[in-house]
């Protein structure tokens, strides 16, 4: 053994000691916020044993009935949403393939157990035994993780036990960067275990390999959320379609949809849709606040601008709508928005005037929508240069400005929009990013 790799495997040895003397005082720090959740949520506390590496009979019993699954790792929501397009992928390759998902939160569980995969479970805590036996249950082939999240116990298992872990989706925003760098000494051999790093974007490569990933297991791949292929319209939007028309009754509406809005947006587009339908009084407003325990609020801030809101859980039991009682919807229902953009006529992303990081706009996207954002989409900073290369002019500066371009896309006819038609060229350059992610993950 070579001199540097013996003082690669001493410096990995020291992290891995220092982190699992620390992690366990972090947990403990950290009970007390997860008990309360378990309380105020109740779903929480399903799944508990799974977080200690303790799987019930029937658990145990699916996977010894597989032949040493692929094992995925995906957080919550989003990387869930990420791990079933790889899913799908994977099975157009290898029908036969046997495929483990674990993710962290009820919502990302409940979504794992909607796709294609054979077994859904919570991923276990990266407690050093816990991840240990974590492992010996599942014998997995490959270990994937999705995005960003890499643990040093379970990657150092699996590699121990000769299992290949690969980064897909991997993501790194500038900040991410300058904090790893930072901390070069901890998460440079944490990094370096990774058998290979699937990055969304080209330049990415160079800052992984900065922080100890190998040059020759980093991949530029494309992005599997701005993946179009494969993605259809929603079963549930033509069901939509029915009940907004029955809520609005007679005569052709068009809808501007706020999607996944913060704190104080509501209001800002609220007042924004009131200016417009002056102009264009065909034009109906829908809200979809990110955080439906906002619910209160957000009618409230509605109402402070001369709006009076319904709300979808609401729709079909009166003809609110027909009575004129109600001028604008507030989508107080979970897991429904990516079909609500099929149905609608314009699209505005919230988290992104008034909040930080923005929110993901690609869905409204991929449903041939007009789509604009505001100036603080930090999180999509790469996918925003996108758009802007091919022409999109999706950002704008303000609510002013929102007003304007707003006002231009009505005036266009449905089938005029020259948006939708140059997103479609710039989500093109991650089309095919599944399959691509898939063929790297099973080594082909």
């Amino acid at each position: 053994m070579s001199g540097s790799i013996i003082r690669m495997s001493m410096h990995l040895r020291i992290v891995l000691i220092i982190y699992n003397l620390l992690l366990p005082l972090a947990l403990l720090l950290m009970l007390p916020g997860y008990l309360l959740k378990m309380l105020r949520r109740g779903s929480y506390g399903r799944g508990f044993g799974e977080r200690l590496g303790i799987y019930s009979a029937r658990t145990i019993e699916i996977l010894g009935n597989m032949d040493r699954p692929l094992w995925i790792h995906a957080v919550s929501v989003g990387e869930v949403n990420i791990a079933k397009k790889l899913v799908a992928a994977l099975r157009d390759i290898d029908g036969g393939l046997s495929i483990v998902i674990s993710t962290t939160t009820p919502t990302g569980f409940a979504i794992a157990e909607q796709s294609d995969a054979d077994l859904a479970i919570y991923n276990p805590v990266d407690l050093w035994p816990v991840a240990r036996r974590a492992l010996r249950v599942i014998n997995p082939r490959a270990l994937v993780l999705v995005e960003a999240e890499v643990w040093p116990n379970l990657v150092n298992g699996a590699g121990r036990r000769g299992v290949e872990v690969s980064l897909v989706n991997a993501r790194l925003s500038l900040k991410s960067e300058r904090q790893y760098r930072r901390f070069r000494f901890f998460a440079a051999p944490v990094f370096s275990m990774l058998t290979r790093v699937c990055v969304q974007e080209s330049e990415d490569g160079e800052r992984w390999k900065h922080l100890g990933v190998a040059n020759t297991g980093i991949m530029y791949l494309g992005s599997i959320k701005y993946d179009s292929q494969g993605v259809i319209e929603p079963a549930e939007a033509t069901g939509f379609r029915e009940l907004l028309a029955g809520f609005l009754g007679e005569g052709s509406r068009r809808i501007l949809l706020a999607g996944s809005t913060h704190p104080g947006e509501e209001a800002l587009i609220g007042n924004v849709y009131c200016r417009l339908r002056e102009r264009f009084p065909d034009l109906y407003f829908m809200v979809a606040p990110r955080h439906v325990e906002r619910l209160e609020q957000v009618l409230a801030d509605l109402r402070s601008v001369g709006l009076k809101p319904g709300l979808r859980s609401e729709m079909g039991s009166h003809e609110a709508g027909v009575s004129g009682q109600h001028d604008c919807l507030v989508i107080d229902t979970t897991g429904e928005l990516g079909a609500w953009y099929y149905v609608v006529n314009l699209v505005v992303i919230g988290k992104s005037f008034l909040a930080n990081g923005g929110q993901n706009p690609v869905e409204a996207v991929f449903a041939d929508r007009p789509v604009f954002f505001g100036p603080n989409m930090e999180n999509f900073a790469a996918l925003v240069d996108l758009f802007t290369a091919y022409g999109c002019e999706m950002q704008v500066a303000d609510e002013h400005e929102l007003e304007n371009r707003l006002t231009v896309a009505l005036d266009l006819a449905e089938n005029e929009q020259p948006m939708v038609e140059q997103a479609k060229k710039a989500m093109s350059v991650h089309r095919g990013a599944a399959q691509r992610s898939a063929m790297a993950v099973l080594g082909e």
